[in-house]
Formats: structure tokens, sequence, C-alpha cells
């Protein structure tokens, strides 16, 4: 699963913009400029999707990017987390049986799909082996 999400900018009579995205209804965001609207953007979907972390709730696909749409990408940290509460709610795996597989304390393994606890990528990475997941990383080029 990507976390990459297609957001539209709408320019403000006033000036600035405000950014909404088609899979995100709660998030929106503005800035004064269009770099600052977009960063704004990724801050703001990142709080959306550790809220639905936070509530138990879906995580959806990324829609298709329209041609008046603009790519964003939810942090790497809370990528991570969002692909592993993904693979345990998909798999029905406890915090007890993910602490189990990864040899660590059922505390541990609850901190490690909390959005709000910084985690090590590796250790991220390792969780989602132990679930049969594999993590792959794409670098593209800046619009």
């Amino acid at each position: 699963m990507q976390f990459i999400y297609p957001a539209t900018l709408t320019p403000e009579p006033t000036g600035g913009f405000v950014v909404t995205f088609r899979d995100w209804p709660e998030a929106i965001a503005q800035g004064d400029t269009r770099d600052e609207a977009l960063l704004e953007a990724a801050d703001c979907l990142e709080e959306a999707v550790a809220a639905r972390i936070d509530d138990r709730g879906d995580i959806p696909a990324s829609s298709a990017l329209l041609p008046d749409e603009h790519p964003v990408a939810v942090p790497i940290q809370t990528a991570l987390k969002a692909a592993l509460y993904l693979a345990v709610r998909d798999m029905g795996v406890g915090p007890a049986e993910l602490a189990r597989r990864l040899g660590i304390n059922e505390k541990e393994a609850r901190r490690l799909i909390d959005p709000r606890h910084a985690s090590k990528a590796a250790t991220l990475e390792r969780a989602l082996r132990a679930l049969g997941r594999r993590l792959a990383v794409e670098v593209e080029k800046a619009a």
C-alpha cells in the first residue's frame, strides 16, 4: 500500500490556498503559497492518519492522482505505523501476539503501533516482516 494521497489546492479569493483530500474528508489545510499549503497538507494528513489509528478506524487506499491534483506523502514514521496497524488489524493479531513474535514485551508492541510514540524504522520493518509484510521504499523526484 502506498501512503501518498491526491490533494486539491483551491485558491482563496483573499489569497493563499486551501488543500483538501478526496480520500480524507476530515483533512483540510491551508497556506499562503502553494509550497506552504502543500507542507501544511502533509502535516494535516499525518494527523488524520494518526487519528484514524487512535480511533481504530479505516486507512483508505490512495485514489489515483487526477491531472489537477498534487501528491502528498504521509511522513515515513506515520506511514510505517499505519502499515503495521493495517497488518495487525487485517490479521487479527493483538499486541500480546505481536510482542511474542518479536520477542519484546506487550507494552513495547503497543508503542510500535502508537502513532504518537517514536519508533525506529528498523524495528517497524522487523515488526512488518514478523507479520508477513515487506517494506519497499521508492524515492521520486520532487515536483
